[in-house]
């Protein structure tokens, strides 16, 4: 059921990471409750195995969400917010100066994952300028994924989502992606850089503990930490990307607390609404503010968009905050957590028995591992196959390539998981059984 194949001229829709020609169908959706979709003409509704692209934590249709936009929307829709302000953005920056702590004391809204990194690169990179010193380098991790604008790309890898714009992204230093077991290479790596062009270097960008897009690869806390440590000792800005890994994804509310630091810049969107409405949030140190603070007009930071602070979307990211207080979001997700464990070991089986799967990985509510295949990586064509089999059995998992990941809403129950994880043990026979078939 969808728009497109042979229905193509009836939509003019162009839809986001989707190659028209190979999947020319768009499921129409026409409601959601919990961690259900409910398509149209369909009667069995698809569980929501990916939080609808790793946003709706709390599950859809939250009754507590849904009323607070609606009484927000009858008082106050839309105000420019250059030289205004309003109830919902105060009470929210307040609340997430609370939940972050000291040092991050300003926050910035923005309106998509994108835009929060791009206002922490050019918050970086600005607070240098005006103080003085020209500091332009940026070093992140390899495999890493900050979004889709042009400086989000040129701070991520170098992959098949920037190959036609690499010309107009400026240069950065990717670090070895720290595997486990090459975690100090990586380190050596960062120390290297510092020691050759430390004066250049304005930020340490990263997905902490996860890198998401970048197929859901896992590092120790122990490396974020002593990134971090390199970035306090040679004075240079650390930034969070936790637009994936924030809100509780990885088990603690922001996966930095797993390290035990809190970075000059954090960025923060996805959850943040709980899948509500678009918002973004930067979060920085009084540093970093004070270096636009000034009687210098010119030292002004330069950036907003229409929608900057936007009253609806900051009434659903304080509801979605209150219900992480009346509600057990943190019992939730250690629940999660460790049926995902469980179903690890049944994945370390299977990959003992059968030899067709690796790399199982898990942190907090996300799982993931790698089917060994030809060619692999994001276009590594058994994706697409999986995703079509995932819908055909009511489940929706977007496979990254060969990597297949879990990542569902926190109300997700056992039962609900339970069907997920059989769904993929099938969709490993299916894929056995169709390799079999070809090879006959």
């Amino acid at each position: 059921v969808g728009f497109g194949g042979d229905n193509q001229a009836f939509s003019s829709v162009w839809h986001p990471f989707t190659q028209h020609k190979i999947f020319p169908k768009a499921m129409d959706i026409e409601r959601t409750q919990g961690v259900y979709l409910y398509p149209k003409g369909r009667d069995k509704p698809l569980i929501d195995g990916i939080s609808s692209w790793w946003i709706n934590i709390h599950g859809h249709c939250h009754p507590k969400i849904v009323e607070a936009v609606k009484e927000q929307a009858g008082r106050l829709d839309q105000v420019i917010f250059a030289g205004f302000t309003h109830a919902p953005a105060e009470e929210l920056a307040e609340r997430l100066v609370a939940e972050t702590g000291a040092p991050l004391t300003k926050v910035f809204f923005s309106d998509s994952g994108s835009t929060a990194v791009e206002v922490a690169l050019k918050m970086a990179v600005g607070a240098w300028h005006n103080n003085g010193q020209k500091r332009t380098k940026i070093i992140t991790l390899e495999h890493g994924y900050h979004g889709d604008t042009f400086g989000t790309m040129a701070a991520g890898a170098r992959s098949v989502y920037s190959a036609a714009y690499d010309p107009f992204l400026f240069d950065v230093v990717h670090l070895p992606f720290p595997e486990a077991g090459q975690e100090q290479a990586s380190i050596e790596a960062f120390k290297a850089v510092l020691d050759q062009n430390g004066s250049d270097i304005a930020a340490f960008i990263c997905e902490p503990m996860v890198l998401g897009a970048g197929g859901m690869l896992m590092y120790s806390a122990e490396t974020l930490k002593a990134y971090y440590d390199l970035c306090k000792k040679h004075g240079i800005y650390f930034i969070a990307d936790e637009v994936m890994t924030g809100w509780g994804r990885t088990g603690p509310k922001w996966a930095h607390e797993s390290a035990g630091c809190v970075p000059d810049i954090l960025c923060s969107s996805k959850g943040l609404t709980a899948g509500y409405l678009p918002l973004a949030v930067t979060l920085c140190s009084d540093e970093i503010f004070n270096a636009f603070y000034s009687d210098d007009r010119a030292k002004t930071f330069f950036h907003s968009s229409s929608f900057t602070g936007n009253p609806l979307a900051c009434a659903a990211a304080n509801a979605s905050l209150q219900i992480w207080k009346d509600e057990p979001v943190a019992q939730r997700i250690k629940d999660v957590g460790e049926h995902h464990q469980e179903f690890a070991l049944r994945l370390h089986e299977r990959a003992c028995q059968e030899g067709d799967i690796e790399n199982i990985r898990q942190a907090g509510t996300i799982l993931a591992f790698d089917i060994k295949t030809d060619g692999g990586g994001y276009l590594a064509n058994i994706g697409p196959k999986l995703y079509n089999y995932y819908l055909d059995q009511g489940v929706l998992l977007r496979p990254l390539g060969n990597t297949v990941y879990i990542l569902p809403p926190y109300v997700i129950t056992k039962s609900e998981l339970e069907q997920i994880y059989d769904t993929i043990i099938r969709s490993l026979d299916y894929i056995r059984n169709d390799r079999a078939q070809c090879t006959a």
